[in-house]
């Protein structure tokens, strides 16, 4: 059995139409099932639904030996453990830092306020900064209009919910986007199932089906 592991929310939505295309279709509604585990039409296939930050650790375990997550998951976590093969171009945005307009630039150590501490140190670190980095899981831009950050990195997609909190988007960190992982064990048994869904999502996305 080969399991693929799903990051709910807009990729799951952006994921099911492509999966659908190279042949594989849960057998139940996703969006109003209590199950955890779905069957597909491929009777060798199933899916489970789980958080983002999640999907790398059941594929590095090989609880799961696919996944669906983005970009930015992987570079927070790192990539111990799995293949990237497939970039699946949907859910596409940008992990950005964002200051108020017209902010007045502190003296000293930055305060940054974001869920992606470590890409941040590493960012800023770069650029020789030192900065106190502020964890959050949510609503960054509140942190600044509290005065509670100088700073966030975040994901932005729009840039509607910034410029609604009096913000804007100062500098790209990396351009995001949702890949097919790979356990690399699993690359070994299940080579045969797991490039021939390789195949198939890359003709997908490539526009050949």
């Amino acid at each position: 059995m080969l399991t693929i592991a799903l990051t709910k929310g807009r990729i799951l939505t952006d994921t099911l139409p492509l999966l659908a295309q190279a042949g594989i279709v849960p057998l139940d509604d996703v969006y109003t099932s209590r199950k955890l585990v779905f069957a597909t039409t491929l009777a060798d296939v199933s899916m489970i639904i789980i958080r983002g930050i999640d999907v790398p650790t059941y594929v590095r375990y090989g609880a799961a030996q696919v996944g669906v997550v983005g970009k930015d998951i992987l570079l927070e976590q790192g990539a111990d453990g799995l293949y990237e093969p497939l970039d699946l171009r949907i859910a596409q945005c940008r992990l950005m830092t964002a200051v108020l307009r017209h902010r007045i630039v502190p003296q000293g150590k930055l305060r940054v306020a974001t869920k992606f501490v470590n890409i941040a140190r590493d960012y800023y670190a770069d650029k020789g900064l030192q900065v106190e980095l502020i964890k959050l899981y949510g609503a960054m831009e509140l942190a600044p209009l509290m005065n509670l950050a100088d700073e966030i990195v975040d994901i932005v997609d729009t840039g509607n919910t910034l410029r609604a909190n009096g913000m804007e988007p100062l500098e790209t960190i990396a351009h995001i986007s949702s890949r097919l992982i790979v356990n690399k064990a699993a690359m070994r048994s299940h080579h045969d199932q797991i490039t021939g869904l390789i195949k198939r999502l890359e003709s997908v996305v490539e526009g050949d089906q």
